[in-house]
């Protein structure tokens, strides 16, 4: 059974992720998450004793861990890595239009605004970035890559796939998300083929 801090405290990051989202790191007050959260006004540095900088860490944290969900679940759906990439791009593709372009990758976010200001959350993002690109290398091993061409390639597909939501927001149309995916999908398979050929 979960604590109430426990759940306390995950309210306050689940409360975070979401304002980073729609208002950026910088534009997310800590009263705003407190009021978002409906905590009281001590839990939070209970909770996050070093304050907005821990709380962030906490938020990417939780991000890091939803996304790579997301990974095996879509390879798992779609039967490959291919699929899988092409499946995840779709989603964040809905994610992205049903908010009315107003959400984005929250790792992304926090990069571009604190990556050369807080060492904590810098490192908090490229760990999220690379528990992503970790599981997409592995799902491309399975499918025959040898381990430095399925590194490669998965640091390919999800950079693409940051910079395509990116585009998106700013276009304010999934078009450069949809075709991320088709081009993505296409070099996973291409890549995959030509492993297989010359096993």
């Amino acid at each position: 059974m979960t604590s109430k801090g426990a759940l306390t405290r995950s309210r306050l990051a689940e409360s975070m992720l979401e304002l980073i989202q729609t208002s950026g790191y910088s534009g997310t007050g800590l009263n705003a998450v407190i009021d978002h959260a409906g905590a009281p006004k001590g839990s939070l540095y209970f909770h996050f004793r070093d304050g907005k900088e821990g709380l962030g860490v906490a938020a990417v944290e939780l991000a890091a861990d939803r996304f790579e969900s997301l990974i095996s679940e879509s390879a798992a759906a779609a039967g490959g890595a291919a699929g899988g990439a092409r499946a995840v791009i779709e989603t964040l593709a809905a994610i992205v239009a049903d908010s009315d372009y107003r959400l984005g990758c929250p790792v992304s976010v926090v990069t571009l605004e604190m990556g050369a200001e807080s060492e904590r959350l810098r490192a908090a993002c490229a760990s999220a970035f690379e528990s992503w690109i970790t599981p997409t290398a592995a799902l491309l091993m399975r499918e025959g890559l040898e381990p430095e061409d399925a590194r490669s390639l998965a640091t390919v597909v999800v950079s693409t796939i940051e910079g395509a939501v990116i585009v998106s927001r700013a276009m304010r149309s999934t078009q450069p998300l949809i075709a991320a995916g088709d081009v993505v999908a296409t070099l996973i398979d291409q890549r995959c083929q030509s492993a297989e050929q010359n096993r």
